[in-house]
């Protein structure tokens, strides 16, 4: 047992600098009181949300933990409790974190801006480095203690339910608040996106931490663990007695490598100069941390000999690189330095329609090489080492996230900076380093979507794989007619939720736009500065609604596998499975790359190209943004949890249904 120690010790390892990071930052001139006025209000908003958040969470866990207690017994029920309390503790770190880090961002970028940069993504590895520590030392103690890691897909349920009412809610949040403030505030009154007059503001701001950390943190928390775990479980089907315990062990190996590797690329990031740009210091520190983690897995696979099989080091060498191809493909894209972001901007100067025909056709385009990555992954990393060649694929997709997910994290840090900037009448000098550092979060934010869902397909993949060896299926059948219903409703659940939760924005966007528009009409003085907007009223109507109607979708997900399950079989259910991964990642990739290309295409302009801010190209974007907007952070980032999820509620549902 002594790797599992050891990957527990390396787990707490990544907490303590977790630690450290959190306090240095806490530590930075946190600017003058007008500036900590506004990062408290929205330090407020996103507490108050995360706590009422997760009230309804605690009695749903009770629920299910009872449920699974009384079906499959006390152990799977403890796993699942842990995998939702750590779930919901990685979010909160990250979350906590990002809103004392915002408003010293605004003031770090006074002395510079790669100063500010670093104490942005500073607060990112603190979210990184907590989601790989806590998901690491999760899944070891839990099979340290119980030694059987099918118990502890109890713990990958629990992460994944979370999770996906984390990213949902929080996906509700964000985006209504954003598209109230972006109507009414840009298009109809022409003030900056930021202005203080603006009703929304501060729930816009407040959303992008709810959404984009807190959410995304509790997202591939779960990607993290379920990979692991999927890995541990093929382990034990695919290998004989002698080396079923290094197969088992194996992925908590290659997972501490990767927070070793995640640490090595930090460094780097800190340690970065002359650099020809401020995107190529984040890019070193990933492209070095992939470097770090091939040489680790050569190491423990060949030198070490756990599993020694050159093999199956290649598997995890092609899920590294895949998780890079698929970051590079997405910020090909979305970056506006880019022809594709360029031509959707120029698309923007004949208005609104022609700039969402050509945002669209330029997500459904990007899907063709992730899928061909994915399928090219899939398919060697099997012919190398078979089923448990495409689990560890998927382990080396997301082994480097300490970092990767660093990256990402600063992208809303940096948003809430140049919020803050403008919000507190910085001045434009300080307005223009904080919109460089917005920019580059931009395109960071893009490829973790990207990469979380490049990497949820392969996740998915290695869980479907767990459950036809859980259940005995050899093989299934799709001329049978129940496997072809079931990948037919798999393959429409993914347009369902992404309906509901569309939908969801949609109303609670429309509950913004009036209310911003009443305060607009109804406080005199507002639009001239001589007044103060009610910004907790708009904070609360993006907190009913995210929550009110963040449940259907959740209920959704769980509730159709067991419907399949119970009354279709397991080879149907197999079918669903099959088909909502297929669905699910296409249309994932496609809503995230549309929406991250919208956004940055609106950017592109405020930078003055086509006319600049104000410009009939500029409306005409910022309607291409804001249909982009539950495209990129609420629809599309979801999907790539409700796949796995499926998979997980079919592996816990695989001993009630053979």
């Amino acid at each position: 047992m002594l790797p599992v120690i050891f990957s527990s010790l390396i787990a707490v390892l990544a907490l303590f600098i977790a630690l450290i990071l959190s306090l240095r930052i806490k530590r930075q001139n946190a600017g003058n009181k007008e500036m900590r006025e506004i990062a408290r209000a929205i330090q407020k908003g996103a507490m108050a949300f995360l706590n009422k958040e997760y009230k309804l969470l605690i009695v749903f866990v009770l629920v299910f933990g009872f449920a699974l207690y009384v079906a499959l017994g006390f152990r799977t029920a403890i796993a699942f409790l842990l995998g939702a309390i750590f779930s919901a503790l990685a979010g909160n770190i990250g979350m906590r974190i990002a809103t004392k880090a915002n408003v010293r961002t605004a003031q770090a970028v006074k002395h510079g801006v790669k100063k500010g940069l670093l104490l942005a993504f500073s607060s990112g590895s603190v979210m990184g480095l907590s989601v790989v520590g806590l998901g690491l030392l999760g899944v070891s103690l839990l099979y340290l203690i119980m030694r059987d890691p099918n118990i502890i897909y109890g713990f990958g349920f629990g992460a994944s339910s979370i999770a996906l009412f984390a990213r949902v809610g929080g996906g509700i949040y964000t985006k209504a608040a954003d598209i109230g403030a972006d109507l009414v505030g840009k298009i109809e009154k022409g003030i900056p996106e930021d202005d203080p007059r603006n009703p929304a503001v501060i729930a816009d701001n407040v959303g992008d931490n709810v959404g984009d950390v807190a959410g995304m943190g509790a997202d591939l928390f779960e990607s993290y663990v379920d990979s692991i775990i999927a890995a541990m479980v093929i382990g034990v089907f695919t290998f004989s007695t002698f080396l079923q315990a290094d197969a088992v062990v194996l992925p908590l190996l290659l997972a501490s490598v990767g927070i070793i590797a995640a640490l090595l690329g930090n460094i780097v990031v800190f340690l970065s100069r002359g650099a020809r740009s401020l995107h190529s210091i984040l890019n070193r520190g990933i492209y070095a941390a992939a470097l770090f983690m091939i040489l680790g897995s050569y190491l423990v696979i060949k030198v070490f000999h756990y599993v020694d099989d050159i093999k199956v080091f290649y598997a995890s060498l092609i899920g590294v690189a895949a998780g890079v191809v698929i970051g590079y493909i997405t910020e090909y894209y979305t970056s506006d330095k880019n022809k594709p972001t360029q031509r959707l901007a120029r698309a923007s100067k004949t208005g609104p329609a022609t700039n969402i025909i050509q945002g669209l056709s330029l997500g459904m385009m990007s899907t063709i090489i992730p899928v061909l990555v994915v399928a090219a992954a899939i398919w060697v990393s099997f012919w190398l080492a078979g089923l448990y060649g495409i689990a560890i694929a998927a382990v080396g997709v997301l082994s480097t996230l300490g970092i990767t997910l660093a990256a990402d994290t600063y992208g809303p840090v940096a948003d809430n900076a140049a919020g803050i900037a403008e919000m507190a009448g910085m001045g434009k000098k300080i307005r223009e380093r904080a919109e460089r550092l917005d920019a580059i979060g931009n395109t960071t934010a893009a490829i973790g979507k990207g990469f979380a869902i490049g990497s949820a397909a392969l996740t998915a993949l290695a869980l479907f794989a767990s459950f036809t060896a859980s259940v005995g299926l050899k093989q299934i059948n799709i001329a049978e007619p129940k496997v072809i219903a079931g990948m037919f409703i798999g393959g429409c659940l993914p347009f369902l939720f992404s309906a509901l939760t569309m939908k969801a924005v949609g109303d609670a966007a429309h509950d913004m736009v009036s209310e911003v528009r009443r305060q607009f009409k109804e406080i005199k003085g507002l639009l001239s500065g001589r007044a103060k907007p009610d910004y907790e009223r708009c904070v609360a109507i993006s907190t009913v609604a995210a929550l009110r109607k963040m449940i259907l979708p959740g209920i959704a997900a769980i509730g159709v596998p067991v419907i399949v399950g119970f009354f279709m079989g397991p080879a149907a259910l197999g079918g669903l499975l099959a088909g909502s991964v297929v669905t699910g990642f296409l249309l994932a990739v496609m809503m995230a790359n549309s929406g991250g290309a919208w956004d940055n295409a609106k950017k592109y302009i405020e930078k003055g190209n086509l006319g600049g801010k104000g410009s009939f190209a500029h409306r005409a974007a910022v309607v291409g943004d804001t249909v982009g907007d539950p495209f990129k952070d609420t629809s599309g980032p979801s999907l790539n949890i409700l796949i796995k999820l499926m998979a997980i509620v079919a592996l816990l549902l695989a001993p009630l249904i053979v």
